[in-house]
């Protein structure tokens, strides 16, 4: 798929005292250590610890609040119109608080996957559909931490592709927010100080025909 805009941002979008009113609510709940694809539910051994790790090492909190979504999902929208995508999707999954603090990072991945989800119930509304839109939203303010930059790849994991690497300054100003295809391969350069904190949401539609 040729792309003329990998992703659209919004700076200083996203009011300070609604970042604030997420991160606090994310602060009250019990936060679990962040897993990557293929490791369910189950208590992971030392061994896997080690080994996911070597990916993805952060603490996420998982939040479903309506208000949550009623903040951000206008702007998924714009930003799937402004750029030209015009994906088709109808529902966000549940959003990803995500605290990454000194030494924390999630290394090269990309957020979906070319099988569609296989629910046991087929009202779910999540079945049979893939993750088309990742949304990132800046929790924190730039002067509390350093490092923690979310990068892109533009390349989709072709290294015989000219680098195409770019940090997303853009979303460091607090409540600033970058919306790109899911496909669209990232990742979050580890924090030398401080805690990042960040808002993520992920949605879905049918696959692409």
């Amino acid at each position: 798929m040729n792309l003329t805009n990998y992703y659209w941002y919004f700076k200083s979008a996203i009011p300070e005292h609604i970042c604030d009113d997420i991160s606090k609510y994310g602060r009250q709940l019990q936060d679990q250590m962040a897993l990557t694809g293929g490791y369910g539910d189950r208590p992971l051994n030392q061994k896997e610890i080690k080994n996911l790790k070597i990916k993805r090492d952060s603490n996420i909190v998982w939040m479903s609040e309506r208000w949550i979504y009623k903040e951000i999902q206008p702007y998924i929208r714009a930003a799937n119109v402004n750029a030209g995508w015009n994906f088709e999707w109808d529902h966000s999954e549940s959003c990803q608080f995500t605290k990454y603090k000194k030494g924390q990072y999630y290394d090269w991945h990309c957020d979906s996957w070319t099988k569609p989800y296989v629910r046991e119930h087929e009202n779910d509304p999540s079945h049979g559909k893939i993750r088309k839109l990742s949304v990132t939203v800046t929790l924190s303010d730039p002067k509390d931490y350093k490092g923690g930059e979310l990068e892109f790849d533009f390349r989709q994991n072709d290294p015989d592709k000219p680098n195409k690497k770019i940090k997303c300054k853009e979303i460091l100003p607090k409540g600033s927010l970058v919306v790109f295809p899911s496909f669209v391969w990232h990742r979050v350069c580890p924090v030398t100080k401080g805690e990042r904190n960040s808002l993520v949401i992920w949605n879905l539609g049918y696959p692409f025909r």
